[in-house]
C-alpha cells in the first residue's frame, strides 16, 4: 500500500506585530556561534499541527451483489453495464420475455396466485403492484386477492408478459432498491438456468474504497472525517462509514477494507478512479511552530533557530507539514526566526 506522512496546520494564530529579540542574559553554553545576517525570516507561530497518513484509494460502488437467474432459456436482451435500474424496469429478457426489477428485500421463493396468504412476499409484491399503478383496489396484506390478480394481469399486460394472474421467480427479481449494473454475466445468445449468475449489480451510492493496513486500522475509525484528492486536482471531504471487521490478504500483508463517503459527489467520477485519501494520524493542539528549514544544528547535538542575530536552543516535537513544533524558554508567537531565502 502507498503510503506517505503529510501534514495539515489548521487555526494557527500569529501574534501581531514583530517582537523583540530574546534575552540571552549571558552567552549560552549551548547555543551555536551566531551565524551571519538571515538572509529572509519568517514568524513562529501558534496553532495547530496535525499529521496526516496518506493513502491510495478508488472509486467504487456500495452493495455489491449477484443477480442469478430462475428461468431456463435464451438470453435475447440484457441490460448494459453502468445502467441504473429502477422498480419496474427490465433487468434481461429470457426467450423475449422480460425478468422486471421490483422492491423488496425478499427474494420470491414460491409463485404467488389466488389465495396464497400469510406470508410477507405477498404484501412485498402488494406493495411494488401499488407504486407501480396497478394497485388501486389492492389492500398491502398478507393475502393474494383478487384484486391482487387483476393488478397483476395489469401489470403483466404492460410488460408483455402473459397475463396469467401468477407471479414467479421466472418473472420478478426483488431488490431493496434501485440499482447499478456492475457488471452482465450473460450475453445476447447465451443459455440461463435457474441458478446461473446472470448480473454483479451495486447500489447507486459512489464509496471511495480503501484497503488499510490492519497495523493502521485505529486511524480509520467509523465516523471519521478525511479528505479526498481527486486527479486532476480539487479536494471533496468525506466520511468513514465502513471499517471492515475481517482482515484480509491484500499484496503481502493484511488489510481491511474501508469505505469512505463522499460528502459532494462530483460528475466523470468513473468507477475504479484512483484518488488520495487522507486520514489524521496524530494531532497537536494550540502549539508554537516553525518551517523544518528554520532549524539549525548547535553544537551540543540538539537544535536552535535564529533570533536577533543569534542561535537559540530549543526543543523540538511533533513534524508534519513542512513544520516543527518547538519549545524554549521565553519563545513566542510572533517572533523572527532566521531561514533561508528562497
Amino acid at each position: 500500500m502507498k503510503r506517505v506522512l503529510v501534514g495539515l496546520v489548521a487555526a494557527a494564530t500569529a501574534a501581531a506585530g514583530t517582537a523583540a529579540a530574546l534575552s540571552m542574559g549571558g552567552k549560552s553554553d549551548t547555543a551555536a556561534a551566531a551565524p551571519p545576517s538571515p538572509q529572509a525570516t519568517t514568524e513562529i507561530i501558534r496553532g495547530d499541527l496535525t499529521d496526516t497518513v496518506s493513502l491510495s484509494g478508488k472509486i467504487t460502488f456500495a452493495g455489491e451483489q449477484v443477480v442469478r437467474g430462475q428461468t431456463t432459456g435464451t438470453v435475447t436482451s440484457v441490460a448494459a453495464p453502468g445502467r441504473i435500474l429502477r422498480q419496474g424496469q427490465v433487468l434481461y429478457r429470457v426467450d423475449r420475455k422480460p425478468v422486471v426489477l421490483m422492491y423488496g428485500k425478499l427474494p420470491i421463493y414460491r409463485p404467488l396466485s389466488q389465495g396464497v396468504k400469510d406470508g410477507p412476499d405477498v404484501r412485498q409484491l402488494e406493495r411494488a403492484l401499488k407504486a407501480l399503478g396497478h394497485g388501486e383496489n389492492v389492500t398491502v396484506d398478507d393475502r393474494f386477492s383478487w384484486a391482487t390478480v387483476r393488478a397483476v394481469r395489469a401489470w403483466q399486460k404492460r410488460v408483455g408478459l402473459p397475463q396469467t394472474g401468477v407471479v414467479d421467480a421466472g418473472q420478478v427479481v426483488f431488490l431493496p432498491s434501485k440499482v447499478r449494473v456492475a457488471k452482465a454475466d450473460v450475453a445476447v445468445g447465451d443459455s440461463v438456468s435457474p441458478g446461473r449468475q446472470v448480473f454483479t449489480v451495486t447500489g447507486t451510492d459512489r464509496l471511495v474504497h480503501l484497503d488499510l493496513d490492519v497495523a493502521d486500522q485505529a486511524q480509520a475509525r467509523k465516523g471519521a472525517k478525511v479528505k479526498v484528492e481527486l486527479p486532476g486536482g480539487g479536494t471533496v471531504a468525506g466520511k468513514v462509514v465502513t471499517v471492515g471487521a475481517v482482515a484480509k490478504p491484500h499484496e503481502g500483508t493484511a488489510t481491511v477494507d474501508v469505505g469512505v463517503r463522499l460528502a459532494k459527489v462530483k460528475s466523470g467520477l468513473a468507477d475504479q478512479t484512483p484518488v488520495t485519501v487522507l486520514l489524521e494520524s496524530v494531532s497537536r493542539r494550540n502549539i508554537l511552530s516553525v518551517p523544518v528549514e528554520a532549524l539549525l544544528a548547535t553544537a551540543g547535538g540538539g537544535y536552535g533557530v535564529e533570533i536577533g542575530g543569534r542561535v537559540v536552543p530549543i526543543k523540538t516535537g511533533m513534524y508534519g507539514g513542512g513544520r516543527v513544533e518547538i519549545s524554549g524558554p521565553g519563545l513566542e508567537a510572533g517572533m523572527k526566526v532566521g531561514v533561508p531565502a528562497k
